[in-house]
Formats: C-alpha cells, structure tokens, sequence
C-alpha cells in the first residue's frame, strides 16, 4: 500500500477511531494528567459519550454492570495515579465472564525505573484479574492490538483486557493503513462453538433415563442467551430448572418448570431440597461455586448423582464434581443442536407434566404472611421486595449486592421476564457495588433502575451520588439500613458463637438528608404502609430518588442462608426459610 493511501492521526485519534470501528457508545472513568491527550482528541473528534465518574471503583463497577445489561464489551478508562482503584471492577468481571476493555493512562515507558511519580508496573498489576494484558509501545500497532483486545475479551469464556497506554503514545503520530474492526467482535459472545455431538448424544441418553433430573444454570446461560431453548429443553423433558444468584432470570420464575434460585445465597427450603433429591444433575454455565453450592454440600453424596455439565470454560467442567458427561461449548448453541437431535429422534417424547408454581407459591406465602415481630424501629424487608415485586415494571433493572440488599430480592422477586434483569456481584462479593451497577445499567437500559444498598456499602460509593443526579437517569437507590456490616456481624454471631459489635458496627448517619445534598427525590419508609406508595413515587420519578428504611441485621432476623438457617434453628431465634 502506497503512502498516498495511507491515514496520519495521532495516537488518541487512533483509539477514538477504533472504538468508533468496534461499535462503543459509552466509555466510563476518571480524569488524569497522564490522560488530557486523549481527552483533547475526544472533544474535537468522536461522539462517544464519556461518563464522568467520581472515583476509579465507581467507574470499574459501572462498566462491569453496562457489558452484562447490553451484551457489548465495555470500555473504561483510568488515569496512573487511579490505576489501582479499578481493580474491584475488573475482578468482578473476571470472576463473571464480563468483558471489559480497561485503558489505564502511564508514565513513559521506564520512567518508572527513575522512580517517576505515579509509576507503577500496571501490566503486571492487572495480568492475573485479565485475560490479557498488554502495553501500546507506538501508534502504529493501535489497530492491531485493539481488534486483539475486543477479539480475545469476547471470545471464548468473556473477561476483561487491559491495555496500557503511556501518555507519549497519545500524541505519536504514525501513517495508518489498517483501520477496520472485525464485527463478530461488538458483542457477545462472539463465537458459539457446538460441543463434541457424541457427548450431546450421552447426555441425552442419561437426560432420557433419569427419574428425577433437575438442570442447573448458572449466568453463562444469560451470557450465551439461552433462555428460550433452556425453556424448550425443560419442556421437552419436563425438568425443573433451578438458577443460582447471578443466573436468575434465565428463565422467567413464574414458569411452572422454573425451581427459582438454588444454593446459598437466596436458595429457599423448597429449591434446595428438590436439588437435593435429584438423582441427575445438568449444570448449565455455572462454575459451582461455594455460593451457588452451599459450599459443595447441596447435593448430598456426590457418588450418588449423575452429573451432567456444558460449559464454555474447559476449567469449569468437572471442576467440583465427577462427570458422566463434560460437554465444552457455548450453551446456547448446543442445547439447539440438543433439542434438534431429541426431536429428531425421539418425536414421541412424552413425559410427566411438572408444575412447580404451586410448591413456590405456598413457600412465597409461607414467607410474606409469616408476620415475624421485627426489632423495634425496623421495617421487614420481606415487606419491601413483597411490594417491590408487585408494581416493578417490566423494563426495570434491579441491582444488589451482599447483605440484606441482596438476599431477600434474590429468594423473593420474581423475575416475569428471562434476561439480566437482576444483577449481583456474587462472583466476588465485595461491598460497594449496587450504585455504580445502577449506574452502569442506566446507561444500557432505558427502563427504571433499582439499586438495593446497604449502609455498610453505601459509604463506599456516597461520591457518586452525584453522578447519578447528573446523569438525569432514572434511578432509585433503596438503602437498607442497620447501622453495621450486618452480614459479618451475623457470620460472626450465628456461626462463630462471636459478639464482637466493636469490629463491626458504626455511627449513625442522616442518609436523607445526604442525598438531598446531592439533589435527590428522597423519602423515609418508617411503616409498612409506607412501602407501595413510596416505592410507586420513586419509580415513576423521572429522576434520582433515595429511599431509606431502617431493617433488622442478620443476627436479629435470619435470612435465606442455610447454614445461618440451621443455626438460628439450634439457637431458637427468628428465621426466613
């Protein structure tokens, strides 16, 4: 190719283009001095839209939730001095199969070595949380190594790349003769590859078999959007799905074949027994983590089940269980192939009709109509997702996170429609995540958001708060409050036979009048017959809104964690089950 054809642009020319190529619409992060070259491209040269942030963490956690809610890749930004506050964010997406193309600004290359202010190896900081992680030496390789980025962040089990950028690349000018993306790569997963068609054909031999099967799906299964052939497989066969926390939603909890979540954070009595006593199990993109598995005690003497497992990552198969079947491939793709091979050869297929949705609903009864007398000045939360439940939208989005925040919603809201409608960060589980999530999903969705946060979590996040009220997004925080880190306090309570407040407990805050400080819609929940209206007004409020409402911690009322549920049984106190 002659000169004459050839593009002269700058560096951060280079990588607006680019992003451009690959369909990105939205970057999220942070200002630095190490970035302001990039920056004064941006304004002159791209339509992207640039989410301003007010800390590294929030910026990590929003562009981890945006990639779940679109089903794109999603770009963050951090300048040197930040480099190390994103990774909360990356991690979650890395234990989460959520790709993330993380830019973080530098110094010049081996400036470092003379102890230049900010320096730090970031490529060795961030190559254990990606997939990979590599440094832009010149402005030439942009091209190549950014389609390389969105290439291998997509394909295969998703994850984050990082990609290093010192800040004299931004402005290196370099005659460019490559700039194209390739197109399988916007979104993801890029690639469905088909699992061997032998082991398909065992598994259902060993699905045809079964006397009390159940299919396990973990969030690869929203991640490859099986929902509808999961359904259809379940139909065919008349087996229960169950979903762990990050994969409920895969297929819509009022169905009657649909067992609601399982495990150890939000698993119900019901869900949990009927794992329990299956004989067959079909773990469908999940890596049977301590959390989706009671810590591996769910489903009783392993030597006494027929396990079944389809995963994208060779690494999860088998990984905690023996296998009659371990099937490598995308999920969705190969239940097609599943479902085509059964109708084809088994038309007379016939089984059983399940219907769950009795079972589910006297335990949902069970629960809502329990009237369990809450700790003076508390409101229950099984009040507040009971009501929540009622009058969500359909294109409403629900983040949460560890804690009260999370573990009602995730027994007790029903997810009508299959999809990521609610989202945790359960992989990794660290405090702070919920707002930053709404955040991120706001930008994703058009439909209402709902963040469930706790205090401990809140004060993690507060800055941010103005980001939400700038945004102009629609977005409700509901802030769950007991005034400790309720879920150590109770580990540590009911578990550890430990009463030690001192470690963690805090001062009260006046949350309401915080979040009026940054402009929102507030409201305090102080009865249950506060719950429906405050929460209509809320979600209707084409705004940012706060809710608070005082709730009792773990130790007081027992929430859905099995091996909390067994304590409070041998202590007598109060429990959800």
């Amino acid at each position: 190719m002659s000169d004459s054809t050839k593009v002269t642009m700058n560096g951060a020319q280079i990588i607006l283009k680019m992003l451009e190529l690959h369909g990105v619409r939205h970057v999220f992060g942070l200002p630095g001095e190490t970035t302001i070259g990039w920056y004064k491209e941006w304004r002159e040269h791209s339509d992207i839209e640039y989410v301003l942030t007010r800390d590294e963490r929030t910026a990590s956690y929003a562009a981890e939730s945006y990639a779940k809610i679109s089903g794109r890749p999603c770009v963050l930004e951090a300048p040197s001095p930040g480099v190390t506050h994103c990774t909360p964010g990356i991690t979650e997406a890395y234990l989460s199969s959520v790709p993330v193309i993380y830019f973080s600004s530098d110094i010049p290359i081996n400036q470092d070595k003379k102890h230049g202010l900010t320096g730090v190896d970031q490529t060795a900081l961030y190559a254990s949380i990606c997939k990979e992680s590599f440094v832009l030496t010149n402005a030439k390789e942009i091209p190549f190594l950014m389609r390389r980025a969105f290439r291998v962040a997509t394909s295969g089990r998703p994850a984050p790349v990082h990609i290093r950028v010192p800040i004299n690349v931004f402005l290196e000018e370099a005659k460019i003769a490559d700039l194209y993306a390739e197109s399988d790569y916007q979104r993801y997963p890029a690639h469905r590859p088909v699992a061997d068609h032998g082991k398909i054909r065992q598994a259902i031999d060993a699905l045809l078999k079964a006397k009390k099967p159940v299919i396990v799906c973990g969030q690869g299964g929203l991640i490859s959007g099986a929902s509808q052939i999961l359904v259809e497989l379940a139909e065919l066969f008349q087996i229960p799905v169950g979903t762990t926390t990050p994969g409920k939603g895969t297929i819509p909890e009022n169905h009657p074949l649909a067992l609601r979540v399982i495990g150890g954070r939000g698993g119900m009595e019901y869900s949990n027994s009927y794992v329990h006593a299956a004989d067959t199990v079909f773990f469908v993109g999940s890596n049977t983590d301590s959390a989706a598995t009671d810590h591996w005690k769910l489903y009783g003497d392993p030597a006494a089940t027929t396990f079944l497992h389809l995963d994208i990552a060779e690494a999860h198969i088998g990984n905690n269980y023996p296998l009659k079947v371990g099937m490598v491939g995308d999920a969705r793709a190969t239940l097609e192939y599943m479902v085509e091979i059964i109708k084809a050869e088994h038309p007379d297929l016939t089984r059983e009709k399940v219907d769950l949705n009795p079972i589910k609903k006297s335990a949902l009864d069970k629960v809502f109509k329990s009237n369990i007398p809450m700790p003076e000045g508390t409101i229950s939360p099984v009040k507040l997702t009971q009501a929540l439940d009622r009058i969500l939208p359909p294109d409403a989005i629900v983040t949460s996170e560890p804690g009260v925040s999370a573990i009602y919603p995730s027994a007790l809201l029903t997810i009508k429609e299959p999809g990521r409608r609610y989202i945790t960060n359960y992989s990794m589980g660290a405090l702070g995540y919920s707002v930053p999530a709404g955040l991120g999903a706001s930008y994703a969705s058009d439909g209402p958001i709902i963040s469930f946060t706790g205090d401990g979590s809140f004060g993690f996040v507060i800055g941010d708060m103005e980001t939400i009220r700038r945004s102009g997004k629609n977005v409700t925080i509901i802030l769950t409050r007991n005034d400790t880190f309720g879920w150590i306090r109770g580990e540590a309570i009911l578990l550890d036979d430990v009463d030690e407040p001192w470690s963690t407990d805090f001062g009260a805050v006046d949350y309401v009048k915080v979040a009026e400080a940054f402009g929102f819609s507030t409201a305090r929940i102080t009865s249950e017959d506060d719950i429906d209206t405050v929460l209509s007004q809320a979600i209707n409020h084409q705004g940012a809104s706060f809710i608070e409402m005082m709730v009792p911690s773990q130790d007081k009322i027992v929430p859905f964690v099995p091996s909390w549920v067994r304590a409070a049984k041998a202590k007598n106190l109060p429990y959800f089950e």
